[in-house]
């Protein structure tokens, strides 16, 4: 929110909230898709403003929540990365807190202000569990309880005899806000390009899916308040739950009686 903060009030600051208009919500999309911002990049800020404008109605700070047109979400083009991109890209990470943070982005498939909020007291070696909630349950995004695997074990285990703050992700003694250069400069070692860090957590919700994990099982993974959440951002990677339906629609062998009948009078 505070980071969209800055275009949003570049636009909209100067404006009361009962002023707002479809007109302005409009003349925002195509600023923005001038200065080369994606479709759904603008359809997440309007979004950002509207959630501030609620909340300002329910806590009564204004008297009624105007409408924000949003252009309509562009259905989800992102590919996962292969598992060679993924260790390229662990590998490419030069600062121990950007390696931490990319091996437990990956571990978890959680969200980044997830990792980067952690702390030690939600990290638990002996059960073996990853609790990425906050401990006052604010979050708008849901976050889950995870095991540890192997790769997120020994890297925690070793930031763990290392650590100088509460936080898991630390630099020189304190808390990461944000690993946004560090992440750019592992890609650009790795030799990737155009892959936004939020798509190792698609990678994570595709890999789970193709390998046959129930739908129920990686939404709870990623933290998703329903299935339906998942079902309708990954459906498209799992195509093999409609095969027995496709093998109806079968005719492979509608003209065989006929061709058979015609050989045997041959």
């Amino acid at each position: 929110m505070g980071y969209t903060g800055k275009a949003i009030l570049g636009f909209f600051g100067k404006l009361r909230p009962d002023q707002i208009t479809v007109t302005d919500c409009r003349g925002y999309a195509a600023r923005r898709a001038a200065e080369g911002k994606a479709i759904g990049s603008v359809h997440t800020e309007l979004g950002h403003l509207r959630s501030a404008l609620r909340w300002a109605t329910k806590t009564g700070v204004i008297e009624r929540t105007p409408h924000i047109e949003r252009p309509p979400k562009p259905a989800s083009n992102v590919k996962p990365m292969s598992d060679d991109q993924l260790r390229a890209l662990i590998d490419g990470c030069s600062a121990p807190h950007v390696r931490l943070a990319v091996i437990l982005l990956i571990a978890t498939g959680a969200r980044v202000g997830a990792i980067l909020d952690l702390t030690w007291d939600r990290i638990h070696f002996e059960t073996g569990i990853i609790d990425l909630r906050l401990p006052d349950g604010v979050t708008r995004k849901g976050r889950a309880v995870v095991p540890m695997n192997r790769m997120a074990r020994v890297a925690l285990e070793e930031a763990y005899n290392a650590r100088l703050t509460d936080y898991v992700v630390e630099w020189a003694g304190r808390r990461v806000k944000s690993i946004r250069t560090g992440y750019q400069a592992a890609m650009a070692r790795a030799g990737l390009s155009d892959i936004h860090i939020h798509q190792i957590r698609h990678t994570v919700a595709v890999k789970m899916l193709q390998a046959g994990r129930p739908l129920v099982e990686v939404s709870q993974f990623l933290g998703h308040s329903n299935t339906q959440i998942t079902e309708k951002t990954y459906a498209r990677f799992m195509p093999e739950r409609f095969a027995a339906a496709a093998e109806i629609l079968d005719l492979s062998g509608f003209n065989e009686p006929e061709r058979t009948s015609q050989n045997r009078r041959k």
